[in-house]
């Protein structure tokens, strides 16, 4: 019994080390063709990369309204509860300020990607593994991740801050409808308070936790898709565990981050 727990914690961390050092390479040569491919005429072509920011971006505007100006509500219904029981509800804005722009919204943008976005980005990958159309790129010349992988993590790290800075806007928003409905605060009272609380250092948090995010999706999503060997259920398990993973590691990242950015 004990043997074979050990046998299989090491195979579980043997595998864990390769796909770790599989990311790494990964993400090092997408930045190399899209920094450096133009030094080999084979730059990261726009359209692709125009296709994945309307598909992660644009496309996904409606649930991020909706998620943010509920997310935002929310925050100041459990706030005013909280803080009417000192008498201090009107600090309810410098709560919801801080904790939109530095937490909210970035987790929650990092975790609806990862469920869009990421799952589709594996599945593609997937299937294309099973296909054999990776190996026919490699064949012809191309790189799959200059072709895949590099315009994917392009277009992740536009518009995962673009989509948390107007996280921001519309969690702030739906904060002060509730709070102008509870407390008889006007809008314009309390986005003037709201910018007199909320610092860049606040806003610019949330967005550099953003950027680490889209990497950690990007990754895990190609990791997992090329690594699919066992048809149409292999594609599906990949795309589970691409999920699950980029998940973890997104409340992983941003614990980690709150830490060192708030001693």
């Amino acid at each position: 019994m004990l043997r074979s727990f050990t046998e299989k914690l090491g195979q579980t961390t043997i595998r864990g080390i390769e796909e770790l050092g599989y990311a790494f390479a990964l993400f090092f040569e997408s930045m190399y063709w899209m920094l450096l491919g133009y030094r080999r005429q084979q730059t990261v072509k726009l359209p692709p990369v125009f296709a994945q920011m309307m598909h992660i971006g644009i496309q996904a505007l409606p649930i991020v309204t909706i998620l943010s100006f509920t997310i935002g509500m929310m925050l100041a219904i459990q706030g005013i509860a909280t803080l009417r029981t000192f008498g201090a509800e009107s600090q309810v804005v410098l709560g919801i300020a801080l904790s939109v722009t530095r937490e909210f919204s970035p987790l929650i943008i990092g975790i609806l990607v990862a469920g869009r976005s990421g799952s589709a980005l594996a599945a593609r990958i997937g299937t294309m593994q099973i296909a054999q159309e990776i190996d026919a790129l490699r064949v012809i010349g191309i790189s799959p991740v200059r072709y895949l992988v590099a315009p994917a993590m392009l277009a992740m790290l536009i518009m995962l801050p673009t989509l948390t800075f107007f996280a921001d806007l519309v969690g702030l928003l739906g904060g002060g409808v509730y709070s102008a409905f509870d407390l008889g605060m006007s809008l314009q009272a309390y986005a003037d308070r709201t910018i007199e609380v909320l610092k860049v250092s606040d806003i610019t948090q949330g967005l550099w936790k953003s950027l680490v995010f889209a990497v950690i999706i990007t990754l895990v999503s190609f990791v997992n898709g090329f690594s699919v060997t066992a048809g149409a259920e292999g594609v599906g398990k990949a795309t589970t565990r691409s999920v699950v993973l980029s998940i973890t590691y997104i409340v992983i990242a941003d614990m980690v981050f709150t830490y060192f950015l708030t001693h």
